[in-house]
């Protein structure tokens, strides 16, 4: 018979309310504490935390205090990695997450769902679908991604936007819910805000 760790990594729907469960968040707990509060120039120290938390990690990341996560093991990090403020992700399933991503303030990631009946709903029952963020991605702050996602390289979510479906690649996408407002081109290499110019990249 599979564990409740065993289903909540499958994808299947389980309890998180077992011994292991709560133990192993409680650790990811413990080691957050830690994180966030330490010393703003505490930079290595803050690194080597996640690195031993997390399933994957680069040499090249920056994740500003406060963070917050369930379990840790379940996110992998691509390189070159960067989040500002307030970033939650809820890790029941695998989060992975490609080279070059940027992430804004206040985002939250989320692979745990509960049922929406609430007899299964108030006896414990959820489920966790995993969580895929391609190359050079950049998410607005305060976004919301849900379970099962998968965000295409080179794409841009627009702040405050709620995304709940997948969104293709090297597009610009807001909203709630979040929909592909216009393809990225050759353009947009040229401009950074509205029609300031900014230095020519193959230069």
């Amino acid at each position: 018979m599979k564990s409740s760790k065993e289903k909540m990594i499958a994808g299947e729907i389980y309890q998180a309310m077992g011994r292991e469960l709560f133990d192993e968040r409680q650790h990811a707990k413990e080691q957050l504490y830690v994180f966030n509060n330490l010393a703003p120039s505490k930079i290595k120290a803050r690194n080597q935390i996640l690195k031993k938390l997390f399933g994957e990690t680069t040499n090249l990341f920056f994740i500003e205090p406060p963070f917050r996560c369930d379990y840790g093991y379940n996110i992998f990090l691509g390189d070159n990695f960067y989040a500002n403020f307030n970033l939650t992700i809820l890790d029941c399933a695998p989060v992975t997450i490609g080279a070059n991503v940027m992430i804004g303030p206040n985002v939250s990631l989320f692979t745990a769902g509960h049922p929406v009946h609430p007899e299964p709903r108030v006896a414990g029952w959820e489920f966790a679908k995993p969580i895929n963020i391609e190359d050079n991605v950049w998410i607005g702050g305060h976004t919301v991604v849900n379970p099962g996602v998968r965000i295409g390289k080179n794409s841009v979510i627009g702040a405050g936007s709620v995304v709940t479906k997948d969104i293709p690649e090297n597009v610009i996408a807001v909203g709630n819910p979040c929909r592909v407002l216009r393809v990225i081109t050759d353009r947009d290499k040229q401009y950074y805000y509205k029609d300031e110019q900014i230095p020519n990249l193959e230069e």
